[in-house]
């Protein structure tokens, strides 16, 4: 094995994904398989886990689907167990399920407010717990908890995501320094801007999409594969002291002011 190889390699490792199905998440899961390591597909959308499988298996990797309702306890307990009797333990989880929702602050339900929270943070911390658990039984583990560049300072039209991803980056934090001589990292991925055609349709207007372009130093809008490097190296036994961190993949965006 190769220095590289072994710094830096997958072929061992078991991921569990959450929203696994869905534009950046979809790509880590790809990105995870060609690494060689083998990966749970997480999604509500069962059908949409079933294609980013049937994607890695035709690749040449190893995956399975799991219909996964990231903001209740049993499915997470359903889906630890399908990891385990599958491939005996999980290496990574990833939690990357969540929506969003460009409402008025005034005009935000109740309704709105609590599917929003519950698909970011409930869903992130019901993960930590489910498989941090057996992560800390096993002696090892690493959980990749995903933040945002609303997360701090917040971004405009995206009030209940913006305070669901600044709960997420302090629950990382807090869970990192709780389970750091455990053999437990925890970190949090904070990506720019890598908008979906949803998210183009529902909040990026051509003055929104030229006021996020003249803040981002590259001037452009990320691509998915451009998170696969941060995320596969955070896998890796190359960060083995990386923990409660919050690894910023923006094009420059948190570096811009006037």
């Amino acid at each position: 094995m190769s220095y590289l190889e072994n710094l830096f390699g997958l072929k061992s490792k078991t991921v569990a994904i959450t929203g696994a199905g869905g534009y950046l998440c979809g790509e880590m899961s790809r990105a995870f398989a060609k690494a060689g390591a083998s990966v749970l597909v997480m999604d509500i959308r069962l059908e949409k886990a079933q294609a980013v499988v049937e994607e890695i298996r035709r690749a040449g990797g190893e995956a399975e689907p799991f219909e996964l309702d990231a903001a209740k306890r049993a499915p997470f307990e359903a889906a630890l167990k399908f990891c385990l009797d599958k491939w005996d333990k999980v290496d990574t989880l990833i939690n990357g399920a969540g929506t969003n929702a460009p409402t008025p602050f005034l005009e935000i339900s109740e309704n709105e407010w609590d599917s929003i929270l519950d698909s970011q943070l409930k869903s992130t911390m019901l993960g930590c717990q489910v498989f941090g658990k057996q992560m800390l039984q096993q002696g090892h583990g690493h959980i990749m908890n995903i933040s945002s560049a609303s997360a701090g300072p917040p971004l405009s039209k995206a009030f209940t995501y913006s305070v669901a991803k600044a709960g997420i980056l302090n629950l990382t934090q807090n869970i990192a320094r709780e389970w750091a001589t455990q053999g437990m990292r925890v970190n949090a991925l904070r990506p720019g801007f890598f908008p979906t055609e949803w998210s183009k349709k529902n909040f990026i207007t051509k003055n929104r999409e030229a006021a996020i372009l003249s803040h981002t130093a590259m001037k452009r809008y990320g691509e998915p594969k451009e998170l696969v490097g941060a995320t596969l190296w955070l896998a890796s036994d190359a960060a083995t002291f990386v923990t409660g961190s919050e690894i910023t993949v923006d094009g420059g965006f948190s570096c811009m002011t006037i």
